[in-house]
């Protein structure tokens, strides 16, 4: 059983930087914004908040938030509040190299034990914390598309854009397929999940992101580091099979849909 998550937090926001004069944010939400800090855009309250409360619901007990050294909002935010059901601690990525290197960043708060691996800008259900929880070994969530559009707030053009999951028929992970072209999802798309990066790991993750090498877009990608770690070093991935709905913070257009989703949801830290 899985008890720790880690909360990758230190993205610089690019999409979310953007003025966008068709999003309808308030002034305190149009500030957050223009920093770039997706996970403190106030939804009533930073929207971490809501995230961190789910994965207590599922059982988690200690997260760890991995941030860059220039994120004293996130750390006096954090730092400040009383917790009943999860302590919260901090790692920091010196620079913004990539998801792989986040994840390294939080190695110590691991020390050696499974841990969730998730996005700062998401909020999954917290059936899928759970079953990946429960599994306490390497895994992933794969959620089905059409079940993705029918309850997120993500069009289904931008799903359309997300890597595909292939699964074999005992359930283990196969394949990830990267921002697949047409002729690749026309043929893939039918028997495939989607990753929503939202992951169980193991101890090896570790080893394996250490070797990743910068991809076309000069980032060590974590996608990388589970191929590494399933063809070097012997690894398998279980894909546990969702039929929720995720929410999506990350451009401006995004915060509506997320507060409306979000609206009476009991925060309880």
């Amino acid at each position: 059983m899985t008890t720790k998550a880690l909360i990758l937090a230190r993205g610089l926001g690019t999409r979310m930087r953007r003025a966008d004069e068709d999003a309808a944010v308030d002034p305190e939400q149009a500030k957050v914004a223009d920093a770039g800090i997706k996970g403190m855009i106030p939804i009533g309250r930073p929207f971490l908040d809501y995230v961190i409360s789910a994965l207590a619901d599922a059982g988690i007990t200690d997260v760890c938030l991995v941030i860059g050294p220039e994120h004293g909002v996130i750390r006096d935010h954090y730092a400040s509040l009383r917790y009943t059901r999860v302590r919260v601690s901090f790692a920091i990525q010196e620079r913004p190299l990539g998801t792989a290197d986040a994840v390294v960043s939080g190695e110590r708060f691991a020390a050696g034990e499974s841990v969730l691996v998730l996005n700062a800008d998401n909020y999954y259900p917290v059936e899928s914390y759970r079953a990946l929880a429960a599994l306490g070994a390497s895994g992933l969530a794969g959620f089905e598309r059409e079940s993705l559009i029918a309850h997120s707030n993500i069009p289904a053009e931008r799903i359309r854009r997300y890597a595909l999951v292939r699964v074999d028929d005992q359930g283990w992970l196969t394949e990830i397929v990267e921002k697949p072209d047409d002729e690749t999802y026309a043929r893939l798309a039918a028997g495939s999940l989607v990753s929503m990066n939202l992951w169980s790991f193991s101890p090896v993750i570790f080893q394996a992101c250490r070797r990743v090498r910068p991809s076309v877009r000069g980032e060590l990608e974590l996608q990388d580091a589970v191929r590494i770690a399933m063809h070097e070093l012997g690894e398998r991935f279980r894909v546990i099979r969702q039929e929720g709905g995720v929410l999506d913070l990350s451009s401006r257009r995004d915060i509506p849909a997320v507060q409306a989703a979000l609206e009476g949801t009991e925060v309880r830290l």
